[in-house]
């Protein structure tokens, strides 16, 4: 009898996978998985406090010296 019983929640419980619906995404390139993964999951906040205080100190990286020459404009 009890072997009947974990064997029906079993079945019971492949059937409620089997009846939610799945949907299959098709992504371009990496950047897109990795951004539909970032706005799916939620950072919990000690890591994005440890993140903001690590990337604070970082300083931004030197503006190349063609970029100065042309000013910036987009050719």
């Amino acid at each position: 009898m009890k072997q009947q019983t974990k064997l029906t929640q079993k079945q019971e419980s492949v059937v409620e996978q089997q009846s939610q619906p799945r949907t299959a995404k098709e992504f371009e390139n990496s950047d897109e998985i990795l951004r539909f993964d970032a706005a799916q999951t939620t950072v919990p906040p000690q890591i994005a406090e440890r993140l903001k205080n690590t990337t604070a100190d970082v300083t931004p990286p030197k503006t190349g010296w063609l970029k100065r020459f042309f000013g910036g404009t987009n050719l």
